[in-house]
């Protein structure tokens, strides 16, 4: 029987990008859903699940997408709660590309540094793919501290009101993951921040430079950094976009493409997952799994 992808997108336009690398997975057919509410999640997820009888549907699968993670959210929820009985397929919510991004990251720093007891930091981690880094760090032991972006790195693009926000939020979270967020207000703020760490991943946003080379080359305890920005200036100043587990200033880095590159091997990997049953809820602890299968 073929494999049936039902594609949930919060944009207005469903990603052309997943539905590729849905086909380049295995999936036969994608039936590509944008500008999706919760509103409209029951009705879409009821339509994929009935007519058939639960045996068949292992071969269905639902994936959520789109750019707001905050959105993605609601759409998993609202897609559990439309199951019910032995009515139900698998599932995975990556919007923003949040899940894998996190789960390579730290799939990847794990593939070559220990992790448990050493300290980790995040840098400009205070958005949704920088909590779910921090959390996944933790979770492995580490030592973690979130450094959220300050005012005058962002310049006109400061917003008060979304900073405030975001603090609470990592704070919230870390609360729950066990990881500190610590507040800076310049670059050297941020190199002290840095203490001991062994392990830094720049999380911040695009065309935006954290780091300089002179600061992380120089520094006495890290020895593994990670950049997610692929837009010059990138994140960590002296990283090449395209480095994985690249030697440079006898660390250890990956660029932002680079690491694009594994993810995207597990997202391959998540996708085919879905149907190897139908009762999966792939989320950033599941797909760290994949992660950390595929990258080990």
């Amino acid at each position: 029987m073929k494999k049936l992808l039902l594609q949930l997108d919060s944009d207005e336009h469903a990603s052309a990008f997943d539905r590729i690398v849905a086909h380049d997975a295995g999936v036969d057919e994608v039936l590509s859903y944008g500008g999706v509410l919760p509103a409209d999640a029951t009705a879409l997820v009821h339509g994929a699940i009935f007519t058939r009888g639960p045996d068949d549907l292992h071969h269905t699968a639902i994936w959520i997408g789109g750019s707001s993670v905050a959105a993605g959210e609601e759409l998993l929820k609202t897609a559990l709660d439309a199951f019910f009985g032995p009515l139900r397929v698998s599932v995975m919510m990556d919007s923003n590309g949040c899940n894998t991004t996190a789960a390579t990251t730290v799939a990847a720093v794990a593939s070559v540094e220990p992790l448990a007891g050493n300290a980790a930091a995040v840098l400009a981690g205070s958005g949704p793919v920088g909590l779910r880094v921090a959390e996944l760090l933790a979770h492995e032991g580490a030592r973690v501290t979130v450094i959220p972006p300050w005012r005058a790195l962002l310049g006109d693009k400061w917003d008060t009101g979304r900073a405030a926000r975001d603090q609470a939020q990592a704070e919230t979270v870390g609360g729950k993951a066990g990881f500190s967020v610590r507040s800076v207000d310049g670059r050297a703020g941020l190199v002290e921040a840095l203490g001991s760490a062994t392990v830094a991943v720049s999380a911040g946003p695009l065309g935006v430079n954290l780091l300089s080379e002179e600061d992380w080359a120089i520094h006495p305890t890290l020895r593994v950094l990670v950049d997610l920005n692929p837009v010059p200036p990138v994140g960590i100043a002296g990283i090449k976009q395209g480095d994985v587990r690249k030697a440079r200033n006898a660390r250890t880095v990956f660029g932002a493409l680079g690491l694009g590159g594994l993810k995207m091997k597990v997202h391959k990997a998540c996708v085919a997952k879905l149907f190897d049953a139908r009762d999966q809820v792939l989320d950033r602890m599941t797909i760290y799994d994949v992660a950390r299968s595929v990258l080990a």
